[in-house]
């Protein structure tokens, strides 16, 4: 009478999966066909990234501003220093310029030297009138035009600042059309119409112009995300499968591999689409992750496929055993490099939850592609011949499998001299990270707009806006001579810091209107006394109906109870940006007191801050997640307390090295660079489990004998933990082919944590189950888990042995 034998999960799947091949295939088309209709929901994301829950205070405080004052980054700016401009030539075709450009529906308003007015005092109507600034009749006689720039700088300190510094650069202040400077439209605008007229003036009148503000800097940027993604997936694909196919040496391996990551990166886009996420910075980086990820997935189950033939050379054999012997230990694999992106899901950015979600979903989907179809391709293929297997015996690989287990064998207490130094050195170097982050940090430095930036900077203290509202509590308080003077005490304060631009507020149009009133002497540019105000403000108040696109208009509710001022900031990092907030508190909690004013400081700039304060605050909780969660696996799988620290220590190592090095080396944690912990662990431990799993099977084996397990071991997982480490240390480099800093520190830190971590678990990892159990193992100190890590052999085999 024959034995019944019991069928295992994975013997169940394999039966399926070589039995039902054309259905499953079937099954997949169709999901794949259905991911791709996914797609046409698919857009760029046309804001800054929001790394602060959408409840943050700081966040209601800036929505609370835009519902006040409307999108304040809608500023573009055009500034050049060439003397030329005032010539009669040049100087007709920048009025034509900025004539076309104000004409075009996505402009609000433009404030240029040519079209400007002059405030000027009318006594038979006791008001103010705006007159030309410049007799456009008169602008082709040079010596007028060079009259009128001498006015310009030393007769209008309105302007200044504004449209001039006194080292003698121009520029013009071009407001778009607040709706839709976070629409398709404004990229349509600046790429299609924008950058094509100032090119052509360039070129026509052979002067060098600078172009910057939030709405031209964010689309460039944003061009070059798109054109990077493109770029990173061409890469990661032609590396990692030419890495494969060195390893290999198999055309039809490795035209399986690459069929399985492509269909992975369709599935990334459909699920992007699917979900109606935005592709953002971090959501465009999830393709080429996948092909990076997806790649070893097929080195685990091919090598595997090549040494079961060659073991037995059975054919369907072989197969089955792709999925019985490693299906549990590759899901799991899986499911902690999951796990290291999912943790990103427990912050309340939405920019990250969106990138751990989407990353989490699709490297479980790609694990069940590699499965399902690499079994099912071979199942159609012709066995592999002589040469397919000689990566087995590779020379160079073993050599280096060799140098592993002589260290492992007879220099472990060098190892653990290494990696305590090592630990040490850099623990030390970790303690002098410092904290960065800045709208314009990881942007491409060699990019012309980048350039740009760099010019205002210097000539006008930045671009990137920085908002202080002051609520009266009253209405009409702003005009109050009180409020004015504070605002105006604030305003020198604001001056006098070196990383802020001239601020722009209701103050410096009541000064203006004061020096109008006293015919337009300059050394009357400032506030009117008590007995002035009346007679001043009476002649102002008719002033902004000659036109119906003042900008100072945008610097007062409407009901005068909330003045804004506006200024603008250099690129510095969050410790400057601390300072400078903390020295304006310091002014505003002086002159504002709280009982009678509520002042808030808001803007772009203050908010991305903020929101790389609030992710760092996050890092740890998130990798203690990632290590909580990880753990909780190795326990499930092998239900030993003593497994789990020997499978920590290994992975935790080549972190604290990362960070060492980031700090001897000056690379700062910032919004880019706090991704690499969890995501580098969440890799790194696929080696232990591999390791671990490979290491329960091999006491079996050997009637629980740990050396020559530990030996066994890395000579059946060794190989396969090499070649995956070498491709996902080539695929994550390939992220430093970037012009943006961040991600090619992200591609960088994460490659060579990884290439630690390899080393560590090869290394390291045996050493320390070596020395845990120096007495002879027994099965109480591997409790049966809870589910099989490898398959049993079956009963053939066994009976064999």
């Amino acid at each position: 009478m024959k034995k019944k034998i019991k069928v295992g999960f994975w013997e169940f799947i394999a039966g399926i999966v070589l039995r039902r091949r054309i259905t499953i295939l079937a099954i997949i088309a169709v999901f794949t066909i259905f991911l791709a209709l996914q797609w046409k929901n698919i857009h760029f994301t046309y804001t800054e990234a929001n790394l602060l829950p959408d409840d943050h205070e700081v966040n209601l405080e800036y929505n609370a501003f835009l519902k006040e004052f409307g999108e304040e980054g809608n500023l573009i700016v055009i500034g050049s220093k060439d003397e030329k401009l005032f010539t009669p030539k040049v100087f007709e075709n920048w009025t034509k310029l900025m004539s076309d450009l104000n004409k075009q529906s996505e402009i609000d308003l433009i404030v240029s030297v040519d079209n400007i007015k002059r405030l000027q005092k009318n006594d038979s109507l006791q008001t103010f009138e705006l007159v030309p600034f410049i007799d456009q009749k008169k602008s082709k006689d040079e010596k007028y035009l060079q009259a009128v720039k001498k006015e310009l700088f030393t007769k209008t300190p309105f302007y200044d600042g504004l449209l001039y510094n006194k080292s003698g650069t121009i520029r013009s202040a071009l407001y778009l059309d607040k709706k839709i400077v976070n629409t398709p439209q404004r990229k349509d605008f600046i790429l299609n119409t924008f950058i094509p007229k100032i090119e052509a003036f360039k070129k026509e009148n052979n002067i060098d112009l600078k172009v910057s503000g939030m709405p031209y800097i964010r689309t460039l940027n944003a061009k070059n995300i798109l054109n990077e993604i493109s770029l990173f997936i061409g890469a990661a694909l032609f590396i990692t499968s030419l890495i494969f196919y060195l390893f290999f040496r198999s055309h039809r391996a490795t035209l399986i591999s690459v069929l399985i990551v492509v269909i992975g990166v369709m599935w990334t886009f459909g699920f992007i689409g699917l979900f109606n996420y935005e592709i953002t910075i971090l959501t465009g980086l999830i393709p080429s992750l996948v092909i990076v990820i997806g790649i070893p997935n097929c080195i685990f189950l091919t090598n595997k496929y090549q040494q079961e033939y060659a073991t037995h050379g059975n054919k369907a054999r072989a197969l089955q055993r792709v999925i019985t012997k490693v299906g549990t230990a590759t899901l799991l694999t899986n499911l902690t490099t999951a796990a290291g992106f999912g943790t990103f899901m427990i912050t309340n950015s939405q920019l990250l939850k969106e990138f751990g979600l989407i990353a989490s979903i699709n490297i479980v989907a790609l694990f069940f592609l590699c499965l399902i179809l690499i079994p099912i391709y071979y199942s159609y293929q012709p066995v592999p011949k002589a040469k397919h297997l000689e990566h087995l015996n590779r020379e160079y690989t073993q050599k280096f499998m060799n140098w592993i287990s002589k260290n492992v064998r007879y220099n472990r207490t060098k190892v653990y001299i290494v990696a305590v130094s090592l630990f040490v050195i850099s623990f030390i170097g970790a303690l002098q990270i410092k904290t960065s982050g800045s709208l314009t940090e990881d942007m491409p430095k060699k990019a012309p707009f980048f350039k740009d930036i760099q010019f205002f900077e210097k000539e006008f203290n930045g671009v990137m806006p920085l908002e202080i509202t002051i609520d009266t509590k009253r209405k009409k308080g702003v005009m109050k001579s009180s409020t004015l003077r504070k605002i105006d005490e604030l305003e020198k304060t604001i001056i006098k810091i070196p990383e802020l631009s001239k601020p722009i507020s209701i103050v410096s149009l009541v000064k203006y209107s004061k020096q109008a009133f006293y015919n337009g002497n300059p050394e009357y540019y400032e506030l009117p006394t008590a007995q002035e105000k009346s007679f001043v403000l009476s002649y102002a108040k008719n002033a902004s109906k000659n036109t119906d696109k003042d900008i100072m208009k945008s610097y007062v509710s409407s009901d005068g109870q909330i003045a804004r001022i506006t200024t603008f900031m250099k690129d510095i990092d969050t410790g400057n940006m601390s300072k400078v907030e903390d020295e304006l508190w310091k002014k505003i909690n002086e002159i504002f007191p709280p009982d009678q004013y509520k002042v808030s400081l808001t803007g772009k700039a203050l908010v991305f801050e903020k929101g790389t304060k609030y992710l760092l605050n996050n890092l740890v909780t998130s990798l203690l997640f990632a290590v909580l969660l990880i753990s909780l696996l190795m326990i499930f799988m092998f239900r030993s307390f003593k497994m789990v620290v020997v499978s920590l220590i290994p992975n935790l190592l080549p972190l604290i090295i990362t960070a060492g090095l980031m700090g001897y080396f000056g690379i700062p944690l910032k919004p880019s660079t706090i991704l690499i912990f969890s995501i580098a662990f969440g890799l790194s431990v696929d080696d232990t489990i591999h390791f671990l799993a490979q290491y329960r099977q091999e006491l079996t084996k050997h009637n629980w004998k740990i050396k020559k397990s530990v030996f066994a071991t890395l000579k059946e997982s060794g190989m396969s933990m090499f070649y995956t480490s070498v491709v996902l240390f080539s695929g994550f480099s390939i992220f430093m082919l970037s012009s943006f800093g961040g991600t090619v520190a992200l591609g960088g830190l994460i490659a060579v944590t990884l290439l630690f971590g390899m080393l560590s678990n090869l290394m390291l990892l045996p050493c320390l189950v070596l020395t845990l159990n120096k007495r002879l193992a027994n099965e109480q100190e591997f409790i049966q888990p809870k589910i099989d890590i490898l398959e049993h052999e079956d009963s053939e085999e066994n009976t064999s042995n």
